[in-house]
């Protein structure tokens, strides 16, 4: 009996600190290895609060990414258009394109942002768990006419 508690002990405790996410540098690390953006998302289930704000961060870079490419690329193809034929340069495909640009600044800038709200959010919620299962928690030995006994409440 006391190896099988024991075990659960040394169990919840491991279960509970290998769990913790980081946030550096625009990457997400569990123990020290890096995380992608599915493996993320398998561990945020558990906090669907942190999983939104974490699709909400990676929406924003999607199509951030995407309209600052399409500025870039329509801006460079205009100049590449321009210098090779005899069109007046600038057209309305650059003003275009640095307008793109333009746009995605805003759209980008907030997302890290946001990354690092939902780690937080999802590592709170780690420790109000662990908090709760140990104020939770409660052990006494218990005796009545059947006997002596030992009552484990969680």
């Amino acid at each position: 009996m006391k190896q099988f508690f024991l075990i659960v002990a040394i169990l919840g405790f491991s279960v509970s600190f290998a769990q913790k996410l980081e946030y550096n540098e625009g990457k997400i690390f569990q123990d020290g290895v890096q995380l992608s953006s599915f493996e993320t998302k398998n561990l945020m289930k558990t906090d669907l609060k942190a999983l939104h704000i974490f699709k909400k961060a990676k929406n924003k870079e999607s199509l951030g990414g995407f309209l600052l490419g399409l500025g870039i690329g329509g801006t460079a193809a205009d100049l590449v258009m321009g210098l090779t034929s005899d069109v007046k340069y600038p057209t309305v495909i650059t003003y275009a394109g640095v307008g793109l640009m333009a746009i995605s600044i805003p759209i980008l800038s907030g997302r890290k942002k946001l990354v690092q709200e939902s780690v937080d959010l999802y590592n709170q919620g780690l420790k109000e768990q662990n908090k709760t299962l140990g104020d939770n928690f409660e052990m006494n030995f218990v005796t009545n006419s059947n006997g002596i006994g030992l009552r484990i409440n969680f």
